[in-house]
């Protein structure tokens, strides 16, 4: 009888270890995020004026890949989301997105948004300027805040990878015909803008970013973030929980390191190349073509983000295969449309077998089978 209870308390503390993840560290877990993910379904009289020029946008303009939405973050979080994208665009002046100039072409939309904050200067939230516009969050500062709030009011949650994404053009910087009908261009970052994105998380998660795995924490007493990713120096995941990284995609990597060699003093960490000494985040979005990769870039130690559909395709078709390779290559960060299936397109959904908030890695750690992770 004493051995069965032995057992018992064996398998009682298992299960509490896999639900905790304790004696883990940040890179050996698993968890899905949004993408885009203050993005409302487009105006559906808009869609319907793109799609009449379907074959003149031609495979890359095609509007079907933006025929997407989300739901506010805090119900994003109840869906076990933990991993966010925000789009950023510069606005110094105010006003640069009050105008969506695709609606002038559609029948009784207006062009003006009526939107008072689109007026004021800041950094605005939002897709594709002038055509895909419909936010929950019209500024940065108004989506950090949505973030903290659910955050501070759940302290135990798997860290939130918070992708942000300074956006760098639009349909103004890629057509001079658009230009012609007042498309504008996108207002370009520089280094005061990339400030400004800093100076902005700061003043909604404190001047000392204590809940915010900022560089300068996660490098520790490393002499650069690539060293302590190569030699898993990551910090545990008890440690991290309640806590929130963000990670710049895309912009000038350059200009936001500068005057902050190895991203000292940055809230922000970076994607980029693994050749990179300032580098322990890499994106690897085509987790099909690139599950080697993925895979043995995980194994010595960076988080990899990746995606399990892309542009609406994967759910139309209702193919898995993305999704179940993205998770068996271990990459840290799985990004998706579709952690509610779009029932218009099929009943293709992004979830963990259970619908948990994360797992343990199955490449980190082959000897825990992926056990599940809460909060």
């Amino acid at each position: 009888m004493r051995y069965l209870f032995f057992a018992c308390l064996l398998l009682i503390s298992h299960l509490a270890t896999a639900q905790t993840g304790a004696g883990l560290k940040l890179n050996e877990i698993q968890v899905i995020g949004s993408h885009n993910s203050y993005k409302k379904l487009p105006d559906p009289r808009v869609m319907k004026f793109l799609l009449k020029f379907r074959k003149q946008l031609g495979d890359e303009g095609n509007p079907i890949r933006i025929d997407y939405g989300h739901l506010p973050f805090d119900s994003q979080f109840m869906y076990h989301m933990r991993g966010l994208e925000i789009d950023i665009y510069n606005d110094p002046q105010g006003g640069a997105l009050y105008k969506r100039k695709v609606n002038a072409f559609v029948h009784g939309v207006p062009v003006r948004s009526h939107v008072e904050e689109l007026k004021k200067p800041g950094l605005k939230v939002l897709h594709i300027k002038d055509v895909d516009y419909q936010t929950h969050y019209y500024t940065f500062k108004q989506s950090l805040l949505a973030l903290k709030q659910w955050s501070d009011a759940h302290p135990s949650h798997l860290p939130i990878f918070v992708n942000v994404e300074p956006k760098t053009g639009g349909p103004g910087d890629q057509s001079s015909a658009l230009r012609f009908f007042g498309f504008k261009r996108v207002v370009p970052f520089d280094s005061v803008a990339y400030g400004e994105i800093d100076a902005e998380i700061r003043s909604v998660f404190g001047d000392s970013l204590t809940n915010v795995l900022t560089p300068d924490r996660l490098r520790g007493h490393y002499t650069n973030l690539k060293e302590m990713a190569l030699d898993h120096g990551w910090p545990a995941l008890d440690a991290c929980r309640g806590k929130v990284v963000f990670i710049m995609l895309g912009g000038s990597k350059d200009t936001y390191l500068k005057g902050h060699p190895s991203l000292q003093g940055r809230a922000m960490c970076i994607y980029g190349s693994p050749e990179r000494v300032d580098v322990a985040f890499v994106m690897q979005d085509e987790s099909i073509s690139d599950s080697a990769n993925i895979v043995k870039l995980v194994k010595q130690g960076y988080i990899v983000r990746t995606r399990s559909d892309i542009e609406t395709m994967d759910a139309r078709a209702n193919d898995p295969h993305r999704k179940l390779t993205a998770f068996a290559s271990g990459a840290q960060i799985t990004s998706t449309d579709y952690y509610v299936p779009d029932l218009r397109l099929s009943t293709f959904e992004v979830q963990w077998d259970g619908k948990h908030s994360g797992r343990i890695n199955p490449v980190t750690i082959p000897a825990r089978k992926a056990d599940w992770l809460e909060e």
